[in-house]
């Protein structure tokens, strides 16, 4: 099968990525669509399609598109899995022109590390630099 890689919003359908990062993903149970709408409208996001144009995979990029990146959200739909198409969606996002020449990308996984660093991704050189604020219920206190 054929498949190609776009970041024209236009081509993103939202029914589908709302339904995989609220019913499949493990790190967003139950998020509001508007939260996910809002997400994918402030992001560089990159969508994976059929030849009939039928949306299997995505993956969003929140980015200054400077200096940093943070990959987040990716996926591809789980009847198209083992085809390829995690890693070519990953050179897809690492070769875009308004990508290159970004200081630090950063990511998090449970469970893809090996994906992620066929592309160079590596442990935090510096743990004891990063921090974080998380709030696990942000989405649902809206």
């Amino acid at each position: 099968m054929t498949y190609e890689i776009s970041v024209d919003p236009a081509r993103l359908d939202l029914a589908v990525i709302y339904r995989y990062l609220s019913e499949e993903a493990y790190w967003s149970p139950g998020i509001p669509r508007e939260i996910v709408e809002r997400a994918v409208a402030n992001s560089l996001c990159f969508g994976v399609y059929t030849a009939a144009g039928a949306q299997v995979g995505f993956a969003r990029l929140i980015t200054d598109r400077a200096t940093y990146a943070y990959l987040a959200d990716v996926f591809v739909l789980s009847e198209y899995r083992g085809q390829g198409l995690s890693k070519r969606l990953m050179e897809a996002i690492i070769a875009h022109p308004e990508l290159q020449g970004l200081r630090r990308w950063m990511l998090a996984t449970r469970d893809a590390h090996s994906l992620y660093a066929r592309y160079g991704f590596t442990p935090l050189a510096k743990p004891e630099r990063v921090m974080e604020r998380h709030d696990p219920n942000a989405c649902a206190k809206k």
